[in-house]
């Protein structure tokens, strides 16, 4: 089973916002961002995702997602290369 970790950037027409995640189902996932129905922090927005990185190892995954979290200029980073 692969664990991925994502970040998530709103569309357009909403305020400029990013999202860092993680699951096993990055597309049912999304899905319930956009639905309102993931995190808090989601609700009320919708969603794109711009960056997916895959591991094998569940706490590999989210010791990286905690990375991204905590470390904005990681975060921003990531963010700039995508560019």
């Amino acid at each position: 089973m692969y664990h991925y970790v994502y970040i998530l950037k709103t569309l357009k027409e909403y305020k400029n916002r990013s999202y860092v995640g993680y699951s096993t189902n990055v597309s049912e996932r999304l899905k319930k961002h956009n639905s309102s129905k993931g995190a808090k922090a989601t609700r009320g927005y919708k969603w794109k995702i711009i960056y997916k990185r895959t591991f094998r190892s569940k706490s590999k995954a989210l010791s990286f997602e905690y990375t991204l979290k905590k470390d904005r200029k990681k975060r921003l980073s990531i963010l700039k290369e995508l560019k």
